[in-house]
């Protein structure tokens, strides 16, 4: 059986200290962090790598968290976005979601943060390992292996 690999985040804050805090705390939940400190330090390791997950701050120098939202949106479609943010009105996690983010939580909701980082990156596994069906033009779940594999007969044949 081959190694479990450890899924892999970039996040994109420009707090040291949230940075900090965050490679720590995903660490211990056996997540591998990267941190960036704004969106140029980002796009050369997006480029560079592969992440499970993207997790940004709204507010970031030079470049918003919403317009680097939509940028990287368009670079990537497919690998969940996660805004952790103090950037807490509704209008802010609104933004966050019209501009592709997949999910909006507000600092400090740790709990909230592994939760949800832990399911967004399980459901884009999950799609990236969905079976492929081939040699059919019916849907999984019209096709029955019960005849195939089965026969029923009475006590009395």
């Amino acid at each position: 059986m081959p190694p479990k690999t450890r899924s892999r985040v970039l996040c994109v804050d420009d707090d040291q200290d949230a940075c900090e805090m965050l490679s720590e705390l995903m660490t211990s939940f056996g997540i591998d962090a990267i941190c960036a400190r704004s969106a140029a330090a980002a796009w050369p390791l997006i480029r560079a790598k592969h992440f499970d997950l993207f997790v940004l701050d709204a507010w970031l120098p030079h470049f918003d968290g919403f317009q680097f939202c939509r940028q990287l949106r368009d670079f990537d479609p497919n690998t969940p976005i996660l805004f952790y943010s103090g950037a807490a009105f509704d209008a802010d996690k609104q933004n966050g979601i019209a501009a592709g983010a997949n999910a909006y939580v507000t600092k400090p909701d740790v709990d909230c943060l592994i939760e949800t980082m832990v399911d967004l990156i399980a459901k884009a596994k999950a799609k990236d390992v969905a079976p492929q069906w081939v040699g059919t033009d019916r849907a999984p779940e019209e096709i029955s292996l019960f005849p195939q594999f089965f026969s029923v007969k009475t006590a009395s044949n």
